[in-house]
C-alpha cells in the first residue's frame, strides 16, 4: 500500500469534490472505502463500445454483482449523472487494465489508456451497505472477498462466476437487519446470494482465511476495524451471509479473455456526489 499523507479519519470527513482533487494530485493512492463518509462509491468497468453491449446485458442478467448506476457516452470520461466535475481517468485511486484476459497494468491514472470509442460503467459496491449497517448499529465483521463457483447468467461473449464477500453478524438480529437494509439498496449488492458456513466447498470456498481475490486485488494490507484476515472462528449465536461483489467483472474479464478491459484496483473506489441514501428502494 502506498504511504499515505492524510489519515482515513481526514479522508474520511471530506467532501467528494476535496477527496477527488487529492487522489488526481497524486496525494491519496490507497483503498477509498473509508473516505467521504455516507457518499456513494463505485466499482469502475471501462470497455470498447462494441463490448458495452455486452456488458449491460451481463448486468442485466447479472444484478447483484453488476447493478449498474451511471455509464457515460463513448468517449466521455466524465460520470455527469453522479459527480459533474469528475475525471474517470484520474480520480480513482489505482486501476487494473486487462489485455485479452490478462492484467497488464494496475495504473494510478489511465490517460494514455484512454480512447475515444470506451464506455465507462458505475458499479455500486458493498461497502456503500456496510456503512448503512454502522449507522444503523448493525454489529459484524467482514472476513473478506472470494471466486465462487457461484455462475453467473452468460450474455453474448460475457462468462465466468461470481465473486462473493463473506460478512459475519454478531447476533440472528443483526443478520436480519442487515437483509433488511440490503434489501432496499440494490446499488450495494442487495440481499446474500448464500448463508452459513455448510458446504462451503460446494461454492468454491477452499479456505476461509485466505479469501483469493483479495490477494487477486492486492489489497491483503487494509485495514478496517470489522475486517479479519485469518484466524477467526464463528462464535455461537452469529451468522454468517454472503453478497456478491463488485470484482465479478474482473473476473469476467479473465474468464472470457476480453481484449480490452479497465476496472478499478479492488478496495480503490470512485467516490461519486451522491449520498448512499438517495439509492434506496423507498
Amino acid at each position: 500500500m502506498d504511504k499515505k499523507k492524510y489519515t482515513d479519519e481526514q479522508v474520511g470527513a471530506m467532501t467528494p469534490v476535496e477527496f477527488r482533487n487529492i487522489v488526481r494530485k497524486g496525494e491519496w493512492r490507497a483503498p477509498s472505502e473509508r473516505a467521504c463518509v455516507g457518499y456513494w462509491k463505485a466499482n469502475l468497468v471501462v470497455l470498447p463500445k462494441d463490448w458495452a453491449f455486452d456488458f449491460m446485458l451481463y448486468a442485466q442478467r447479472n444484478p447483484r454483482p453488476c447493478w449498474i448506476g451511471a455509464a457515460t457516452d463513448p468517449g466521455d470520461p466524465h460520470p455527469r449523472q453522479v459527480a459533474k466535475d469528475a475525471d474517470l481517468r484520474t480520480d480513482l485511486p489505482r486501476y487494473r487494465v486487462f489485455k485479452d484476459g490478462e492484467v497488464i497494468d494496475e495504473p494510478t491514472d489511465i490517460m494514455k489508456y484512454w480512447r475515444d470509442d470506451l464506455v465507462a460503467f458505475l458499479i455500486g459496491p458493498l461497502p456503500n451497505t456496510l456503512w448503512l449497517y454502522r449507522s444503523a448499529n448493525v454489529r459484524y465483521i467482514m472476513i473478506g472477498a472470494y471466486t465462487s463457483t457461484l455462475p453467473c447468467v452468460p450474455a453474448a461473449r460475457l462468462h465466468g462466476n461470481m465473486s462473493i464477500t463473506c460478512v459475519i453478524f454478531k447476533t440472528t438480529q443483526d443478520a436480519v437487519r442487515s437483509i433488511q437494509i440490503a434489501s432496499r439498496y440494490p446499488d450495494g449488492h442487495g440481499t446474500p446470494v448464500y448463508s452459513g458456513m455448510e458446504n462451503l466447498a460446494g461454492i468454491g470456498i477452499k479456505d476461509l482465511y485466505n479469501p483469493d481475490v483479495i490477494r487477486l486485488a492486492d489489497v491483503d494490507n487494509i485495514q478496517h476495524p470489522e475486517m479479519v484476515g485469518h484466524g477467526y472462528d464463528l462464535k455461537p449465536g452469529e451468522v454468517a451471509l454472503w453478497f456478491a461483489n463488485g470484482v465479478t467483472p474482473q473476473l469476467a474479464a479473465l474468464e472470457s479473455k476480453v481484449p480490452f478491459m479497465i476496472t478499478h484496483k479492488a478496495g480503490h473506489f470512485f467516490v461519486s456526489d451522491k449520498r448512499c441514501e438517495e439509492w434506496a428502494i423507498l
